[in-house]
């Protein structure tokens, strides 16, 4: 007899992050609902990770031996989960005692909801900061707020596991940017919800962060993008858009690289963005 399957999983993917790892999932343990399966997807650490998961007999330890990257390890899990709600937490960040619970009240209440997400606390080298304005959090049709940078943070999330089926998974060619890209994906098709309470607490300033780890971070934006061109789905409005988008960053691209002597680099954005110049401003066929 398998055991009954839980209404919800949480996947926690992480890399030698073991300090960190302990406080995440003591706080997912502290949680006020408690229909859940914890699953922490170790993606090849070196460190004493494994020795922490042992601490918690209770949570689905996966050990990864090759380092394949946050989306790899996400995907995994949610190749393993038997809830029909997912959530991700990610290993340096923490939630509020009753995330779940105020989720889960949402969804249950409103069945046509896919996917929802809360607000934040926001924690730089042990220190609170208030985020910017460009980080703000919107509800409904987020698609056009969601184009310049990624305000849906993952550790924030909860979601329908059928969704997965609807606009498939992580990008796995994404080394960062994975999230921006699926957020854009989901909000193309569907209205997400903002939960205006600040349920998670994400600890940043660390060098081991992504984000901390390449420079150009919109460079794989670009080719998030350059994927939402290729969508049977996007309107006239949309695509106008992500055009605009796309070009933008393409400049800002091309002036960094050409700060850094990288020629070859530029031109290559360059070359983007006369092409799809072109396709947004399409010349006039002579009569």
């Amino acid at each position: 007899m398998f055991p009954m399957k839980p209404e919800l999983t949480i996947i926690i993917p992480t890399f030698n992050r073991a300090d960190f790892l302990k406080e995440s999932i003591q706080s997912v343990l502290s949680q006020t609902f408690t229909d859940f399966e914890l699953i922490v997807v170790d993606d090849g650490s070196t460190d004493h990770t494994a020795e922490v998961a042992r601490e918690f007999p209770g949570i689905h330890y996966v050990y990864c031996p090759v380092n394949s990257g946050v989306s790899h390890a996400r995907n995994l899990g949610i190749g393993l989960a038997r809830g029909r709600y997912i959530c991700f937490l990610d290993s340096d960040d923490l939630w509020v005692k009753s995330k779940l619970e105020t989720q889960v009240r949402w969804m249950e209440a409103h069945t046509e909801c896919r996917l929802c997400y809360t607000d934040e606390i926001w924690i730089r080298k042990g220190v609170r900061v208030n985020p910017m304005n460009k980080h703000r959090k919107y509800s409904g049709d987020i698609f056009s707020r969601s184009l310049p940078l990624c305000i849906v943070s993952p550790s924030s999330v909860l979601m329908r596991a059928s969704l997965f089926d609807e606009v498939g998974m992580f990008d796995e060619d994404l080394p960062v940017c994975e999230d921006y890209d699926l957020w854009l994906r989901i909000s193309l098709k569907f209205p997400i919800h903002f939960i205006e309470e600040k349920l998670i607490v994400k600890r940043g300033g660390h060098e081991d962060q992504l984000s901390s780890k390449y420079w150009g971070m919109d460079r794989f934006r670009v080719v998030a993008l350059e994927k939402l061109l290729r969508e049977s789905s996007l309107n006239e409005e949309k695509r106008s858009l992500v055009l605009q988008t796309l070009i933008q960053k393409c400049g800002i691209l091309i002036q960094g690289f050409a700060k850094r002597g990288k020629a070859k680099e530029a031109g290559y954005y360059q070359a983007m963005v006369n092409k799809y110049c072109r396709e947004k401003n399409p010349p006039i066929p002579l009569r």
